[in-house]
Parts: C-alpha cells; sequence; structure tokens
C-alpha cells in the first residue's frame, strides 16, 4: 500500500540491478520499497512539476529511454499536466503522492527528472542549477569548486544548497522566489559562472566545447532552460551499487569520504530516518536575484 492506493509490483523479482562481486543484486520488489520508504521525503521536491522518467525496463544492462510523455495505460488517479512545446502541447505526469511514486518505480524509472519550475508558473523557475561534473576522474576539484562557488554566491547574498548527483558530481543549487523568467535567471547565473571562472582561470571554465576547456572543470548551467529538467533529491542513478543523489549539508560536504555516489538505496532511508532531510525547508533560502546581480556588479563591475 502506498499513500491509501494499493500498487501491485509486477514481476517483483526482475533484478534491476544485477549482483556482482562487489553489490547485491536489487530487485524490483527492493527498488519499489526503496520508494516507499522515502517517499514522504521525496515527493515534496516533484510535488507540481512535470517529471521526464528514465526507464530501463529489462534493468540498468538493457535499454533505456526517456519518457515524457504520460502514457494512455498510467491509471486515472495519477495526476497529469498539459505543457506547451515547440510543436504543440504534451501531456506529462506528475507526481504528487508515494503511490504514484512507487507505481513510477514499478514502470523501471530508475531516475525521475522534475523540472526546475512548476506548473502553476512554468517559465519561471524556482530554483537555479549549477551542475558541476570532474574534467577526469577526481572529485576534489568538484568538491573544491562548489565551496569556491558558495563563497561568491554567499559575497552576494545568496544561499546555496549542495546535492550530490549519484553520478560524477555535484549540483549546487539556488532556491528562487520565481520572480524571473528562465531567460533572466540563465543570463545572471552566467554572469557568476564568469566571475568565477575569471578568479580561477587555470582550473575552472564556461567554455561549453569539450576540446577548449583543456582539464579545466566546466561550470555548467544548461539545465537552466524552460523544459529542462534536474535530477530529482533521492533518485537512483543507473548505476552499480545503485548510487542516489543526496542533498547534503555543506559541513558534510567536507567529509573527503563522501564523493558522488556514497550514499545508495542501502544507506539513505536509514539516513532520512535519523537525520531528516537536510533540504526540508528551501523556502528559507529563496531569494530573487535581482540584488544580487546588482552587489555582484558592484564588487566586480559586472
Amino acid at each position: 500500500m502506498a499513500a491509501h492506493r494499493r500498487v501491485e509490483v509486477s514481476r517483483p523479482d526482475k533484478e534491476l540491478f544485477p549482483g556482482d562481486g562487489t553489490h547485491a543484486a536489487i530487485t524490483k520488489a527492493d527498488f519499489v520499497d526503496y520508494h516507499r520508504a522515502v517517499a514522504r521525503w521525496m515527493v515534496p521536491h516533484l510535488r507540481g512539476r512535470p517529471v521526464s522518467m528514465e526507464r530501463y525496463p529489462d534493468g540498468i544492462d538493457g535499454e533505456s529511454f526517456f519518457h515524457k510523455r504520460a502514457p494512455d495505460h498510467f491509471p486515472g488517479w495519477i495526476a497529469r499536466v498539459q505543457v506547451a512545446k515547440e510543436d504543440g502541447k504534451l501531456t506529462m505526469p506528475l507526481c504528487e503522492d508515494a503511490a504514484t511514486l512507487a507505481y513510477l518505480a514499478n514502470q523501471a524509472a530508475i531516475t525521475l527528472h522534475p523540472w526546475l519550475s512548476r506548473t502553476d508558473l512554468p517559465k519561471h523557475p524556482d530554483k537555479l542549477i549549477f551542475d558541476l561534473d570532474p574534467p577526469g576522474d577526481d572529485f576534489d576539484i568538484v568538491r573544491w569548486t562548489a565551496f569556491e562557488l558558495r563563497g561568491l554566491l554567499a559575497d552576494i547574498g545568496l544561499r546555496p544548497l549542495v546535492m550530490t548527483t549519484g553520478s560524477r558530481g555535484l549540483h549546487v543549487v539556488l532556491p528562487l522566489d520565481r520572480s524571473q523568467t528562465f531567460d533572466e535567471v540563465r543570463a545572471i547565473a552566467r554572469e557568476i559562472a564568469d566571475v568565477l571562472a575569471g578568479r580561477h582561470p587555470d582550473d575552472l571554465t564556461t567554455e561549453p566545447r569539450k576540446n577548449k576547456r583543456h582539464g579545466r572543470l566546466y561550470l555548467d548551467l544548461q539545465r537552466n532552460a524552460y523544459a529542462q529538467t534536474g535530477v530529482a533529491p533521492y533518485s537512483v542513478r543507473a548505476r552499480p551499487g545503485a548510487p542516489v543523489a543526496t542533498p547534503l549539508t555543506w559541513d558534510e560536504l567536507k567529509d573527503e569520504a563522501i564523493g558522488p555516489r556514497h550514499w545508495t538505496v542501502h544507506s539513505v532511508p536509514e539516513r532520512l530516518e535519523k537525520h531528516g532531510d537536510p533540504w526540508a525547508a528551501p523556502s528559507r533560502n529563496r531569494r530573487s536575484l535581482r540584488a544580487a546581480r546588482r552587489r555582484l556588479g558592484e564588487l566586480f563591475g559586472g
């Protein structure tokens, strides 16, 4: 049962994450159980946002695809929203409750990717994401960059959050008050990134072309646009061991033992039960970027 609805698990013994010498196999039943366990923390990060599903019907070693449209076979109790796209409209699912989360897990939607805006103001984001991945395999440069970025953002009056992506890097996230459009937000984010890259030109870059980066970490802002997405907090990634995108405190990020895939489906439920969600009250951090832009110009002549 989930949210007073019965969600049947089809083929519960099917392995979505095969076992190997390091990791135990994770079945579809295990995967649905994980989502039931974390639903009360995860659903608030999804509610009100169109969701794209990264599905692996035959497990993570099989074929995968991104699924944006709400299929006709989805039950009627799953909420939907019609969104504008370049050539018309698209009906997408919303994940409003624990039952929907369990249903999507049973559909082998390994990773959920919600929009950065909500359905009532789809062109006004309530978050800005700086996506930080290492240029190689060294996570230390990502950790260092996140703290440098946090310092710059604090200097201009902003209070960022941080999350492991469960893949290779971190997301540094700014909660916004939705007073600005995606175009306005992305322009300000670019100014911030340019200042940070200018401070550390040997280590950081805003150059989107890989052959122009020369081993520097790319300050990626491309998620900050209408209909673009970011991995949901507490969503699972299609990697061995089932790592989870996990919000952190900034003090936790100082721990060099914590990398991008540190937390998994096995450890996250207990973490949440013991410590709760570090992002449980993002409204305390929500800001307009207008004052921050003025402050950036005062400090750096932007």
